[in-house]
């Protein structure tokens, strides 16, 4: 496994190939005009999946492609330097489509797996509420059971393809007991009761739609009810652990493709009769911000190893990869505009759609913050 850390074998590589490939063809060229638009490209999206990019690390028997973790943030990488806000959304849509594959019972795998996996269903995941983010345990929506049928209501916040999504991931409280009383539900788009809010208008993240999603008295079939009731706090945070790896693959993809750009410029421009790429001060940050990515990479493809082994401080590897990912993504980002100079701040650059788009990594999926969080209560917990 340590090999894996520094050498990609030649799978890996022709996974990678693969989708820079399709991210080059298919989404790079589009990427300005789909922000602008605030346009979903959902045909764009179904031909990843024809490539096996709507089940990445989902079974065989169901469509998916039975990938590895390490493989799957290769992927995401990759797509990002495309476009940061629709590789991210197939990460979400690729964690919630496992959560059914793990969690789910024959019926439901059966039921939405090849669906999904072909991304002829979309997908997504309703974890945070207005009043609770962060706080994951503390969500207020409530699920009653009515006999053969769960009755839900409440609210969920910052949903990513809310409204163009077909099956929602919903966490409900089922009793007071804390995390304890936490269930997870599959509701699927057309079930009675379910609406959602307007589309909200966001600093970011503009190629998907970002919803509340709005149960009133919503009806579904207790055999929606994904693992037991209770087990809903520990099927979302499982599905977070890779989620979290995914985000973070779409944060070094952004960012490398802004130090691309960036060098790309510097080798043109010129100041005081010299090109940028001639001045020994800049020349410095562009090997700083190289060295950054790289050691974001290995770390990323670390955490990877580590949950594709099931080790058991994968959790902890996991969010320390996403908190030092997303921010190093950021500041390389960030950093890739200013060298900029000006042309940074246009849009036809796109380098600022990337510090757009990417600023959203460091909250989402459990906000940097608690990412530390973890990881200190993980280091007092073994001492």
């Amino acid at each position: 496994m340590l090999s894996q850390f520094f050498a990609l074998n030649d799978d890996h590589r022709a996974i990678a190939d693969m989708a820079q490939t399709f991210a080059r063809e298919k989404i790079a060229p589009h990427a300005l005009d789909w922000d602008e638009r605030k346009h979903f490209p959902v045909d764009v999206l179904r031909e990843a999946a024809a490539l096996g990019m709507g089940g990445i690390y989902t079974g065989e028997d169901i469509g998916g492609s039975g990938l590895t973790r390490l493989d799957a943030v290769l992927i995401f990488e990759a797509l990002a330097g495309g476009c940061p806000a629709v590789a991210a959304y197939l990460s979400i849509h690729n964690m919630a489509t496992w959560m059914i594959d793990r969690f789910g019972d024959a019926a439901q795998r059966g039921k939405w797996g090849p669906g999904l996996t072909c991304m002829d269903l979309l997908a997504s995941y309703c974890l945070t509420e207005p009043s609770a983010g962060s706080d994951a345990a503390a969500i207020k929506m409530k699920a009653r059971r009515d006999g053969d049928f769960y009755v839900l209501n409440g609210v969920k916040q910052f949903i990513s393809g809310a409204g163009a999504s077909d099956v929602y991931i919903v966490m409900a409280r089922t009793s007071d007991d804390g995390a304890r009383g936490m269930t997870a539900f599959v509701v699927e788009k057309d079930a009675p009761g379910l609406s959602f809010g307007a589309n909200e208008r966001k600093m970011g993240w503009n190629a998907q739609p970002t919803r509340q999603v709005i149960c009133d008295d919503c009806r579904i079939p207790a055999a929606n009810r994904l693992g037991e009731e209770g087990q809903g706090f520990k099927i979302a945070m499982a599905g977070l652990d890779g989620g979290r790896l995914n985000i973070a693959a779409c944060s070094l993809g952004g960012a490398a493709a802004a130090l691309d750009k960036t060098l790309a410029y510097m080798g043109e421009r010129q100041a005081f009769g010299k090109k940028l790429n001639d001045f020994q001060a800049l020349q410095f940050r562009l090997a700083d911000m190289a060295i950054d990515l790289e050691a974001a990479r290995t770390f990323l493809w670390r955490a990877a190893s580590a949950l594709d082994a099931k080790t058991p401080d994968a959790t902890q590897l996991c969010a320390m990869a996403k908190k030092f990912v997303t921010d190093a993504g950021f500041a390389v980002a960030n950093d890739a505009l200013q060298l900029h100079g000006g042309y940074g701040y246009l849009a036809d650059y796109g380098v600022e759609k990337i510090v757009r788009d990417l600023r959203v990594h460091q909250i989402l999926e459990g906000s940097n913050e608690i990412m530390r969080l973890i990881v200190a209560r993980r280091l007092i917990e073994q001492k």
